[in-house]
């Protein structure tokens, strides 16, 4: 089987050669980036800064929560609130579909005022005991929300010249904004949902290229500072993902790190089966197939699905079973764009999904 994409470039596209930001290259970012926002593949182009908002919905830029997190790489972990994909199965729904949810977050914070919290918090006893050693950006999708980070990292960097920064992403990134994180960040969590671009659509709302695009970049260009690929693993919907994914990063590198997150019901796909062991041991044989040498897999297993599930989207909107699958849950919550395109439907400012509120949270 022949696994490989095919990529254009835009004529505007460069070779990656990231550098070091000055202040006044970030204060102007700042003021161009949000009144023509064209941070991630969207593209929407809408003025954030006067009331616009594109497929994420966000605004001025709006921390959800921060804390010390001891997931590896163990942080203080900035929560970023609003996101550029529409996830039927996402655990930090409550975060990325505000503010269309109403759920609570904590609000805007001046620059140096998150970069001296989060030194003081990685130097302080609690911080040294877990082995925190990074701010790590994560959401939602901190794409959305790029020139507030770039300010608070060029803040901490006045206060600790070394201070680490992780950078966590769905790959949603126009070539652009990537080498802008490249620039800063030390480390990099990579997240990839879906090989086949009707499934990525489906379970997304967005197309799939521009991801593996972006992963084949920055594995290319930049692996010292990949902390990982991860890989949700759901049942019935990606399971026929997972082989050409490791194969698509295999062919890059047989050295990258791979870690497979096993999918807990969430969302949309609360009550939706977890991943079982068995699946997730599957998946480390397929990467072990395609090469891979560095795979492991993280997260809570075998959680039942509870009641039925809708029916499945046709065929005509999507050839792969999982994808009906996945998307005849989002049509189930109203969506009623099918293939599902975030970008153009009609609906996406008034998102019913964004404003889908789940019973069930695991």
């Amino acid at each position: 089987m022949n696994f490989s994409v095919q990529f254009s470039k835009s004529n505007d596209s460069f070779s990656f050669s990231p550098r070091a930001m000055n202040r006044e290259d970030i204060l102007d970012l700042w003021e161009s980036d949000l009144r023509s926002c064209r941070l991630c593949e969207h593209r929407c182009g809408v003025d954030r800064l006067s009331g616009q908002v594109g497929v994420c919905g966000a605004g001025s830029p709006v921390v959800a929560s921060r804390t010390l997190h001891p997931a590896p790489p163990e942080s203080y972990t900035v929560f970023t609130a609003g996101c550029n994909f529409k996830c039927i199965h996402c655990q930090n729904w409550s975060i990325s579909q505000w503010p269309d949810n109403g759920m609570p977050v904590e609000g805007y914070l001046e620059p140096a005022l998150l970069a001296e919290a989060g030194i003081q918090a990685l130097e302080s006893p609690a911080g040294k005991a877990m082995g925190a050693d990074r701010l790590f950006f994560s959401g939602g999708e901190p794409t959305i929300h790029l020139p507030y980070i770039e300010r608070v990292v060029a803040e901490a960097r006045k206060r600790r010249l070394n201070c680490r920064v992780n950078f966590d992403t769905n790959g949603f990134l126009t070539e652009q904004s990537l080498e802008r994180v490249l620039a800063f960040a030390t480390s990099i969590t990579f997240d990839l949902k879906a090989y086949w671009d009707e499934t990525h659509r489906a379970l997304n709302g967005a197309p799939a290229v521009p991801v593996l695009r972006n992963a084949r970049l920055v594995a290319s260009e930049a692996p010292q500072k990949i902390w990982e690929f991860r890989i949700v693993v759901i049942p019935g919907i990606n399971e026929e993902d997972i082989l050409p994914l490791c194969m698509y990063l295999a062919e890059i590198s047989p050295e990258l790190p791979v870690c497979f997150l096993a999918f807990r019901p969430n969302f949309l796909l609360e009550d939706h089966p977890g991943a079982g062991r068995k699946l997730l041991k599957r998946c480390l044989g397929w990467a072990a197939q395609a090469g891979l040498k560095h795979v492991s897999w993280a997260g809570l297993a075998d959680i039942p699905g509870r009641g039925s599930r809708p029916d499945p989207c046709s065929a005509e909107a999507y050839a792969r079973s999982g994808a009906r699958t996945a998307a005849g849950y989002a049509r189930s919550a109203g969506c009623r764009t099918h293939p599902r395109d975030c970008r153009t439907c009609p609906s996406n400012l008034n998102c019913p999904l964004r404003r889908y509120l789940p019973s069930r949270s695991t």
